[in-house]
C-alpha cells in the first residue's frame, strides 16, 4: 500500500522537488531524459535483482521463478529514488549519459559490497562515474538557488523523513560543522556574514545533506559511526572546495570516503538497517 514504506515518503518529497523545479526555476532539463533514467534504474534494478537471486538459487532443481515479482516489488522504491536523485542533480544533453548514470547507480548495490551491504551511494556513484567516464555531463550546484521559503520547504520536508527514518543526526552534524569551518574562513578573510549565508542556503547543499548523505542502507550503522561519517565528509568537502575550487566537492568527498563505511561499521558494530515494510524481502536481495 501507498506510504505503507517509509521510502514512500521520499519518492513523494522528491517528485515534487523535482516538479517544482521544472516549473519555478525554468530549468533546460528535458523530459525524455526524465523518464530514460527512470527506466534505466528500475530496469537494471530488475535484471541484477534477477541474476542475484538465480546465482544464489543456481543448485536448485525448482527454481521459484514466481519470487522474482516480489523481490523487484520490494526494491524498485529504492531504484526510483537514485533515479530522481540524479534527476535533482546530473545534467546531460545526451540519452546516453543519463543511461549511463542510472545502469551504473544501481549496479554499483550489486557490486560494491561487504557483509551484505553496498557502501557506495547509488546516485553519487551515478553523478561521479558520468562525470568522469564522459564529457556531456555536469552538477550545477547554483541551479536550485537560496530562496528563503524554498529552503525553508525542503527543510521541512527532509527533517520529516529523516524523523521517520532515524538518520537526523548525520545531516545535522555535516550541515553544523560545515558551517563552522565556513564561519571560521568567514571570519578570517574578514567578510561579511552575507557571504556566508550565501554560500551555507543553496538548495543543492540541503538536498545532498538531507536526502543523499543520510541513505541508511550505505552509511554506518553505529549513531558514533555517523558523527565520524558526518565530520569526516565535511571536512573533505571543506578542503576540496578551497584547495581545488570544484563546484561539486560534496559529491567528491562523499564517494572517495565512501569506503570509510566498512572500517566505521567493523569498529563499532550495529545492526544493519532494513526498511520497515520490505525487511523480509530485503534479507533475501541484500538490498
Amino acid at each position: 500500500m501507498i506510504l505503507q514504506d517509509d521510502r514512500d515518503y521520499q519518492i513523494l518529497f522528491l517528485s515534487g522537488f523535482l516538479g517544482l523545479g521544472i516549473i519555478t526555476r525554468d530549468w533546460s532539463l528535458k523530459p525524455e531524459l526524465i523518464i530514460v533514467v527512470i527506466i534505466s534504474c528500475l530496469l537494471t534494478q530488475f535484471l541484477l535483482t534477477s541474476c542475484i537471486y538465480f546465482l544464489k538459487n543456481k543448485e536448485t532443481i525448482n527454481l521459484n521463478l514466481s519470487i522474482i515479482n516480489p523481490l523487484f516489488m520490494a526494491s524498485w522504491r529504492s531504484a526510483l529514488i537514485t533515479a530522481l536523485g540524479l534527476c535533482l542533480l546530473l545534467r546531460a544533453n545526451q540519452p546516453t549519459t543519463m543511461i549511463l548514470a542510472g545502469s551504473l547507480a544501481i549496479a554499483s548495490k550489486f557490486l560494491f559490497r561487504v557483509n551484505n551491504k553496498h557502501f557506495f551511494n547509488p546516485a553519487n556513484f551515478g553523478i561521479i562515474t558520468a562525470l568522469t567516464l564522459t564529457q556531456d555531463a555536469w552538477v550545477s550546484p547554483g541551479q536550485w538557488g537560496n530562496d528563503l521559503w524554498f529552503l525553508l520547504l525542503l527543510l521541512g520536508s527532509g527533517a520529516m523523513i529523516l524523523k521517520r527514518v532515524g538518520r537526523w543526526d548525520t545531516s545535522a552534524i555535516f550541515l553544523g560543522f560545515y558551517t563552522l569551518l565556513e564561519a571560521i574562513r568567514n571570519i578570517w578573510l574578514g567578510w561579511s556574514w552575507d557571504v556566508l549565508s550565501h554560500h551555507l542556503m543553496t538548495g543543492s547543499l540541503l538536498l545532498f545533506a538531507l536526502f543523499m548523505l543520510t541513505d541508511p542502507r550505505s552509511i554506518p550503522n553505529h549513531y558514533f559511526s555517523r558523527i565520524i561519517w558526518a565530520i569526516a565528509i565535511a571536512f573533505v568537502t571543506f578542503m576540496i572546495q578551497y584547495s581545488l575550487y570544484l563546484p561539486t566537492a560534496i559529491f567528491w568527498a562523499l564517494f572517495f570516503l565512501s569506503p570509510l563505511t566498512i572500517l566505521l561499521d567493523y569498529c563499532w558494530y550495529s545492526p544493519q538497517f532494513n526498511w520497515k515494510i520490505s525487511s523480509k524481502h530485503l534479507q533475501l536481495t541484500g538490498l
